[in-house]
């Protein structure tokens, strides 16, 4: 069985350790389309933010993305005098999106992916014309000095391991839904053999070698770990998870006390400790590309597509 540490975590650049409420199961998206303008009919008028009140639904006060979303998308669309970014948490952004989603109404919300909410819903980023979020990031696992030849079936093990966005939104959404995050792990690794062996793919399985993997309290970073723990586990590892905030898990692995992490968010996110402790460890590359940041909205909302079409005229 896994063994885990917890550490004491602070708030992130994205927020991302908020754990959200549970949600129902998604009802179809999706409205039938609207005649194209023409004669005889009247002309598309376009995204009126009158049916959002002219709010966005955004998560915890002081969360990167808020201040992104306030500080600079807002003004730099011109959009500071009209709209309004609301203040919540992940949960109450994660509730309301529920509630819009089952009767399909309309609804706005700050939004990040790997994601649950993207495995539950049918949602779209708007477009970012001046790429204000930034460009999408990959997710890469790093491990320390010399495990390659001190432990080269994990360090095989660990190079192999990749995977796509809607995986780890799957193993995410078990556990929202109130799964142990175990469980949620063993059910996705007996769900996806044919993934799973291209990782354990030449791996010879060991006899209690012990094994540290670090992580951060960030959902999808509780998610692939679990997922990479018990997966080692299987292979007769003997794991150890330990929760801790960022600069202290990077100096872990630089300082060898651990041996792995598995959500090094570049090449922006994490680019600072990347930097500081840069020929400390190893990168083994990305495991996972297409992380994003944005405003999204339900697939139904056909009128909308970018964050332009928020500009009140």
């Amino acid at each position: 069985m896994l063994k885990k540490l917890l550490g004491v975590t602070t708030a992130t650049v994205f927020a991302l350790g908020l754990v959200a409420c549970g949600s129902d199961e998604p009802v179809d998206g999706g409205s039938e389309s609207e005649e194209p303008a023409g004669e005889g009919t009247e002309e598309a008028t376009g995204f009126d933010g009158g049916s959002v009140d002219y709010q966005i639904v955004g998560i915890d006060p002081g969360a990167g993305l808020m201040n992104i979303t306030m500080n600079d998308v807002l003004p730099e669309y011109g959009l500071e005098d009209d709209w309004t970014v609301v203040e919540s948490s992940s949960a109450a952004m994660v509730a309301s999106l529920t509630s819009a989603y089952e009767n399909e109404e309309p609804i706005i919300v700050t939004a990040w992916s790997p994601h649950f909410k993207f495995n539950n819903f049918d949602l779209k980023y708007l477009e970012d014309p001046q790429n204000i979020f930034g460009d999408t990031e990959d997710i890469h696992t790093v491990v320390r000095l010399g495990l390659d030849e001190e432990q080269p079936e994990a360090y095989r093990f660990l190079n192999q391991f990749q995977w796509e966005p809607n995986h780890i939104e799957y193993v995410m959404a078990l556990i929202d839904e109130g799964g142990a995050e175990e469980a949620a792990a063993e059910q996705f690794v007996q769900e996806n053999e044919d993934l799973v062996a291209t990782w354990t793919d030449g791996v010879e399985a060991v006899e209690g070698e012990e094994l540290e993997l670090l992580y951060v309290a960030w959902e999808e970073t509780i998610a692939a770990t679990n997922v990479v723990g018990h997966v080692l586990e299987t292979l007769g590892f003997d794991v150890t998870l330990t929760q801790i905030d960022a600069g202290p898990m990077w100096a872990g692995i630089a300082s060898g006390s651990g041996d792995a992490i598995v959500c090094a968010w570049l090449p922006t996110t994490h680019a600072e400790y990347y930097a500081e402790y840069e020929g400390q460890f190893e990168d083994l590359g990305s495991n996972l590309h297409g992380t994003q940041l944005g405003l999204a909205v339900p697939t139904y909302m056909e009128d909308i597509h970018s964050i332009e079409d928020l500009v009140v005229e």
